[in-house]
């Protein structure tokens, strides 16, 4: 029998194409040992970003492509992740025990934002990663209700939080600190100062990735992030319908000029799918986050269905991701978290773009 090289097992992994990374392990330096001992081969991977829920698939694929070369009757790979830091921007300072933060914004209110942004967190959570959410709406914080949590945050040394915790996910709200009913009678400097302080004076606690859930519109609150906050990514949640692209079409090129990378669409209530009849309709138009990510240049990282499942299990402080861990929708979230670590693993680790000054001139 012939003596396998690790060449051959290199060219039949190659052949594997990882739909997250849209690129092959060797090329994208997952591959960190080979074994071959005899006709058996081991492979260890470690990728960038969190796979518990399609590493048993990826292995299947793999072993396939490795089993088919001649003189290798079994092989076996040890998956695992690594979750690193990404540089920040010059001249903004890192968060304490957060390594990478991801903006979830919208030009537009009711367009699910929120209820985008606690699933990922929580569908990042689920594929293994350590992960926190920062409710940044001072005016309306929703993620107090959506997490299910009432209670107040402890304070061990008098000038810290620490973290509310809800099925493995670290939370800090303003809606944690106030009554419910409570309207926040704030102007633009109270809200900037406290969206500060709930980040920066919570005890983060080894975060992975940090989800801020962010107000609609571009004014102070956004501002303040970008200019601020060493934001990792961006991502831009809209529905169809052409007057909310519109309105995440400003988003997006907000967080252009920033030089905040925007790691993709997310597309909500894309259509409708009748409780009683299965009739599909695409109420609020159809295509236009496809459109928008072809014309910004920018991925559509998926897109959900108009259900009212989803905004059930949120009211109920129970989301779909872990109301229904197996069910459609909770996949299509899982997918969605996935292809946005997978194209923040993708980031340089020295990513250094700094912001520009901003210069109010006279004219």
């Amino acid at each position: 029998m012939a003596e396998v090289a690790r060449s051959q097992i290199e060219d039949a992994i190659k052949a594997y194409i990882d739909p997250y990374l849209e690129g092959d392990l060797v090329s994208n330096k997952a591959i960190k040992d080979i074994k071959i001992d005899g006709d058996k081969v081991s492979v260890d991977i470690e990728m960038g970003f969190p796979v518990n829920g399609y590493k048993a698939d990826m292995a299947a694929k793999l072993k396939e492509k490795v089993e088919a070369v001649d003189g290798v009757s079994e092989a076996t790979f040890n998956i695992t992740h690594k979750i690193v830091s990404h540089a920040v921007q010059k001249g903004v300072n890192t968060i304490s025990g957060v390594k990478n933060i991801i903006a979830v914004a919208s030009g537009k209110g009711g367009v699910g934002k929120s209820t985008t942004s606690v699933n990922l967190a929580l569908a990042l959570s689920a594929e293994g990663a350590t992960v926190g959410i920062l409710d940044a709406d001072i005016y309306g914080p929703s993620q107090p209700r959506m997490l299910g949590v009432s209670a107040k945050p402890e304070s061990a040394d008098g000038k810290s939080l620490e973290p509310m915790n809800s099925y493995h996910i670290q939370s800090m709200s303003i809606g944690y600190l106030i009554d419910e009913e409570t309207p926040m009678i704030w102007r633009g400097p109270m809200v900037t100062q406290a969206l500060e302080q709930l980040l920066n004076e919570t005890r983060w606690k080894d975060v992975d990735y940090l989800i801020i859930d962010l107000p609609p519109g571009t004014g102070d609150t956004q501002l303040t992030l970008a200019q601020k906050v060493p934001v990792t990514g961006a991502v831009i949640v809209t529905t169809p319908q052409d007057i909310a692209l519109l309105d995440a079409r400003k988003g997006l090129k907000m967080f252009e000029k920033v030089e905040v990378p925007v790691l993709g669409i997310v597309e909500n209530m894309s259509i409708h799918i009748c409780s009683e009849c299965g009739h599909e309709e695409h109420i609020f138009g159809a295509g236009g986050g496809e459109r928008m990510a072809e014309q910004h240049n920018v991925d559509l990282l998926g897109s959900l269905p108009l259900e009212m499942s989803i905004r059930k299990g949120t009211d109920e402080g129970k989301p779909s991701v872990v109301a229904d861990p197996e069910g459609r929708i909770a996949q299509i979230y899982r997918d969605i978290a996935r292809r946005i670590a997978a194209k923040l693993s993708l980031q340089s680790k020295d990513y250094s773009a700094s912001f520009p000054n901003i210069v109010i001139q006279n004219n």
